[in-house]
């Protein structure tokens, strides 16, 4: 494995929910003196306990092994806390709706941080019906090109794999959307406001 719990994400979760070693040690059946060493780098949890661990700080197990934790109390799928993955070998995409631990090519990859649409990557989005129509200003050459679009909504993803020398355009159905993201295979991930980028309610594409 890439990724473990360390004894410094426990003792900063038993911390949080204010539970002593041994208040912890109780609830998973095990001695203080366990825990303790846990917390200062004398041992590692077992597998085993991985599972009683995160449900005793009231969190999932990938929580607990990348050691970020959900701050939103509804700790339930929420598309808006869409996360996206690309792969650098082969170019995969994946998309998930909160913290993972994801391998491609033998490869752990890093969620891609969202910057905003700027000048180098202007996005024009108008509305025909119930659709909007998304444009991103940009190249689309072999080396250098829009990789995918995605509209987001509290409960809704739509996807749309773009390909060098096609168009850099999708249509999405509105449906409460909130955000769209778009990659570009150099630059990075970006993510745009449809109300803040919608320009007239005539389609552009």
């Amino acid at each position: 494995m890439n990724q473990y719990v360390t004894g410094a994400v426990i003792r900063e979760l038993r911390e949080k929910n204010k539970m002593t070693q041994l208040q912890l040690a109780e609830k998973l059946n095990i001695s203080d003196k366990t825990v303790s060493k846990w917390e200062t780098a004398k041992g590692y949890p077992d597998i085993t306990l991985l599972e009683p661990i995160a449900k005793a700080f009231n969190i999932s197990v990938t929580e607990l092994i990348s050691g970020n934790t959900v701050c939103n109390e509804n700790v339930s799928a929420n598309m808006l806390r869409s996360k996206f993955y690309v792969c650098p070998v082969c170019g995969n995409v994946i998309h998930c709706m909160g913290e993972a631990a994801i391998h491609c090519h033998g490869i752990l990859l890093t969620p891609l941080e969202a910057e905003p649409a700027d000048e180098n990557h202007m996005i024009l989005i108008s509305q025909a019906e119930d659709e909007y129509h998304v444009r991103i200003d940009h190249s689309m050459t072999k080396e250098h090109y829009i990789s995918f679009m995605a509209a987001v909504s509290c409960n809704d993803m739509q996807m749309v794999k773009l390909y060098p020398e096609g168009a850099a355009e999708a249509r999405f159905k509105i449906r409460g959307v909130r955000r769209i993201f778009f990659y570009c295979n150099r630059d990075g991930l970006f993510v745009a406001d449809p109300k803040i980028y919608f320009i007239s309610d005539n389609p552009r594409i």
